[in-house]
């Protein structure tokens, strides 16, 4: 079986989860995060070489006042445990999107966090947080406009391989696969550039129950596409 390089997951289904078991939904964002230390170290394990995960949208602060708090708060003791799991792992964290939209406490949290597992190449794992994909070339257009104007930059020399120099993910390779989980059918502004071509894989399973033997699932089926041409090999 071979395994993608890079895996991009949308934590989708935690509240949900939550509430089928007549729990609040900040016990589904508990366990979700839990869960996603378990498939780190899965990915290590399988040789996955990178994995972006979606964990907090820029619209996500539409949610209740009550949510938007556990959900900082538990970003907070992540944050500080994720030094431990990059230990272990020799995986380089990195955090997408606009940060400065938190506390300066967590904003000092990654950067220590990345400070620390810079170094790390085993696994690189980047978090998406406050992030959005078309926030983020804004982001990275407004970025490259100013370096043109200040002459850094010829416009006519501006391909593809200088707009994404100026994307968050700059440097980092475009997923191969990508898995949404508990039966959503859109991308959500996520990675709207970098997912260009990749292969796409939705489950009902909701994040906190998404483990190995489900991600073993969603690889297999991205063993069955054929890459070359886009479609599904014939049998």
């Amino acid at each position: 079986m071979k395994v993608p390089n890079h895996i991009a997951i949308i934590l989708d289904g935690n509240g949900r989860w939550a509430k089928a078991k007549g729990m609040p939904r900040s016990y589904g964002h508990v366990k979700g995060c839990s869960n996603l230390e378990t498939i780190c170290d899965d990915m290590k394990e399988m040789g996955v070489k990178y994995l972006t995960v979606y964990a907090f949208s820029t619209e996500n602060w539409k949610r209740s006042r009550e949510e938007v708090e556990g959900l900082m708060k538990l970003f907070r003791n992540y944050l500080k445990k994720c030094i431990k799991i990059a230990e272990r792992n020799k995986m380089r964290v990195k955090v997408i999107g606009d940060i400065t939209a938190f506390d300066q406490d967590i904003q000092k949290k990654i950067a220590q966090l990345e400070e620390f597992s810079k170094d790390y190449d085993e696994l690189h794992f980047q978090i998406a947080l406050n992030y959005g994909s078309r926030d983020e070339i804004v982001r990275g257009v407004r970025r490259l406009a100013a370096d043109v104007l200040e002459g850094k930059l010829e416009k006519e020399k501006i391909t593809e391989a200088v707009v994404e120099s100026y994307l968050d993910t700059a440097g980092i390779p475009d997923p191969d696969l990508m898995i949404r989980t508990s039966g959503e059918l859109r991308l959500s502004n996520f990675l709207l550039w970098q997912l260009a071509y990749t292969e796409f894989y939705f489950t009902d399973v909701p994040w906190p129950d998404f483990n190995k033997k489900e991600l073993i699932r969603a690889i297999e089926k991205y063993n069955e596409r054929d890459r070359r041409y886009g479609g599904v090999k014939e049998e």
